[in-house]
């Protein structure tokens, strides 16, 4: 048996990640990690008693380059002897209806599709072909988008379908560098597809990979993988006792139990976060810390909903009883230039690309951001209680309200002011303010959003 299948067959043992003669689904894209899998799963599928069944999702945003994709997966599998499933979805649609990148829309639809293959063939085991350059690139990507512990820590060999919590998802090759499947394939002459979006950097993802992570190998750290392979394990090992240490805390009803004010700060922060998820809120950091630091204070949950932290440490909604605030707002679509009318003020924006970064010049009624950090889908509204902002140069978000004070707003014009929030409900523009810190313009820009108002 060729080395690398040995070593596949290792991991899948010693990981308990499939048992002799279960049945499995292996999500082939028609590249050449995938192609990998598929091919590793079948040398091993004999000796092991196991059924394989392959799926290939299109996501009809390569034209006939998706076409040849899912054609060379069904000729791959009839020539292995193992039953294809295909399907296909409206990528950029569904991105344009829920507001969200191509990249997740991507990720839902084929997960989804996954799923529901799975249960019609009646497999409880779908094998997806991350490895480890992918893990090195997640990393980042949350990284630099300020994920915590759990989000640090990665994907795991084996953790449930997003779609479908009954289904498991396993990762055989996640600790194998892309070289070493691409030598595989060479050597065993496995015909696979390449991408050519992964060549083009106009998606973060794609600028980490191509542009970011080279430079840090080459002049920084040649062991980059393996160190950021042992930082997601400690990190995520650590995260792992928190959670488990605040869900412990919360399902304790004893009188006795532990303060809340008393906990350690990653244990108050892991209790918030799981009490918001429960509640169907996005737990993002801001939100959490608010919580934390000001109990019986309402923080805007977004919507016009408000949360409050009781001093035991349980969050509950909150009604305030001022009801003065203005809960008009809109929602806009940024993926095309346009123009809107909102509480008598015309709005207009637009893109530009970046090609040498530059300070904007001051300009009445114009500011302009990042517009990846911005995201594609906006809502315009008013001031709400407890919303924060981080104006330019600020190192962290301070309340609205003290930034009004500060800015000497007149109380009446307070509420009259339009605040513009990302689709996870970010402020990144205030009338009348500085514009936000996490999205001002920087070197690493690519795409700029001009935003003008009167």
């Amino acid at each position: 048996m060729n080395d690398f299948v040995q070593r596949v067959a290792q991991v899948i043992a010693s990981h308990r990640l499939l048992t002799p003669g279960q049945r499995v689904l292996a999500a082939v894209s028609g590249g050449v990690d995938s192609m990998v899998l598929l091919y590793a799963l079948d040398a091993l599928a004999e000796k092991n008693r196991w059924h394989l069944a392959v799926a290939h999702f299109n996501h009809r945003l390569r034209g006939r380059a998706s076409q040849a994709d899912a054609a060379l997966v069904r000729q791959t599998a009839k020539a292995l002897g193992w039953p294809c499933f295909s399907g296909s979805g409206n990528v950029s649609g569904h991105a344009r209806r829920m507001g969200i990148s191509v990249e997740m829309a991507a990720r839902q639809l084929r997960h989804e599709f996954l799923a529901r293959t799975a249960r019609e063939q009646k497999i409880s085991i779908i094998a997806l072909a991350h490895h480890a350059d992918d893990q090195v690139e997640l990393f980042f990507l949350r990284l630099l988008r300020g994920a915590g512990g759990e989000g640090l820590a990665g994907m795991k060999q084996r953790s449930p379908s997003p779609a479908d919590s009954k289904i498991t998802l396993i990762r055989p090759l996640i600790g194998f560098p892309k070289t070493e499947l691409r030598a595989f394939a060479g050597t065993h002459s496995i015909r696979f597809r390449e991408d050519a979006t992964n060549f083009a950097n106009d998606a973060l993802r794609n600028r980490l990979r191509n542009e970011l992570l080279p430079l840090l190998v080459e002049n920084y750290q040649p062991g980059l993988a393996a160190t950021v392979s042992r930082t997601m394990d400690i990190v995520g090992a650590e995260t792992e006792f928190a959670a488990a240490t605040a869900r412990a805390w919360l399902a304790d009803t004893r009188r006795n139990r532990p303060a809340f004010a008393r906990l350690p700060l990653a244990i108050q922060r892991q209790a918030l976060q799981q009490q918001l998820a429960a509640l169907g809120v996005n737990p993002d950091f801001e939100l959490i810390e608010h919580l934390r630091r000001e109990p019986k204070r309402p923080v805007s949950a977004g919507a016009g909903q408000f949360l409050l932290r009781e001093s035991s440490g349980v969050v509950v909604w909150h009604q305030p009883p001022n009801r003065k605030f203005d809960a008009a707002s809109l929602t806009l679509d940024l993926a095309a230039t346009g123009t809107a009318e909102f509480a008598g003020k015309s709005f207009r924006w637009g893109h530009r690309s970046q090609r040498r970064f530059n300070r904007p010049r001051p300009q009445a009624g114009t500011e302009t951001f990042d517009a990846d950090k911005v995201g594609p889908v906006i809502r315009l509204r008013h001031w709400q209680p407890g919303d924060r902002f981080q104006p330019i140069g600020l190192p962290s978000a301070a309340k609205l309200q003290d930034l009004f004070v500060n800015a000497k707003v007149p109380a009446r014009q307070r509420r009259e002011r339009v605040v513009a929030a990302t689709a996870g409900g970010v402020i990144f523009w205030v009338e009348g303010l500085r514009l936000g810190e996490p999205f001002k313009l920087t070197p690493a820009t690519r795409r700029k959003l001009v935003w003008q108002w009167r």
